[in-house]
């Protein structure tokens, strides 16, 4: 090719070859209606106000030094989006192939493994809020703690029916006196 139509080419390429860039997450803002963020690119390019586009259904937050893809819309420098943000330092590794995680920095996870789903609330409570029912269809249920029902409420509890049980007396039906406690406590 001629010296001439490169040196014609050369804009164009150097502007094809910015329109996709990785970035480095400095600041994010939650509170508009899509995320704003702050990224570093090539060179200590610094882009502020940047649309952060996620998936429907699915949002976070990521921390900075998180990594993600800045793309020139139009290969315009300053009309940029980010598409996508992962973080190497809380990434959930060795999942089998086909398998699902949602996950956190703090070690909170929801794994779709190949043999069942598996919630880890990493010491933390889990709450189920806002639904007027909780069902659970399975023939066995296994609870490894206490159960502590009724916990917000003057109604009697689980234990508290157990108790009443356990202790009480009525009159024999042959119209003796009262019979003995119960010979198997609940």
């Amino acid at each position: 090719m001629s010296r001439e139509f490169m040196k014609l080419l050369s804009p164009l390429s150097r502007r094809l070859r910015l329109m996709a860039s990785r970035a480095v997450l400095s600041l994010i803002s939650d509170a508009p209606g899509i995320q704003l963020v702050q990224v570093k690119l090539l060179d200590g390019e610094v882009r502020g106000g940047i649309e952060r586009f996620q998936q429907y259904g699915f949002t976070s937050v990521p921390h900075p030094g998180a990594e993600g893809i800045y793309l020139s819309l139009g290969a315009d420098r300053d009309h940029g989006v980010v598409i996508v943000i992962d973080d190497r330092r809380y990434r959930l590794k060795a999942l089998a192939n086909g398998e699902v995680a949602i996950y956190d920095d703090l070690g909170q996870k929801v794994h779709l493994t190949r043999n069942g789903i598996v919630i880890d609330g990493a010491g933390l409570p889990i709450t189920v809020t806002n639904t007027p029912k909780v069902r659970m269809e399975t023939p066995l249920l296994e609870v490894t703690g206490d159960i502590h029902d009724r916990c917000d409420t003057t109604g009697r509890t689980m234990q508290g029916m157990r108790d009443i049980y356990n202790i009480h007396v009525h009159p024999e039906n042959d119209g003796g006196g009262p019979t003995d406690d119960p010979n198997e406590q609940m």
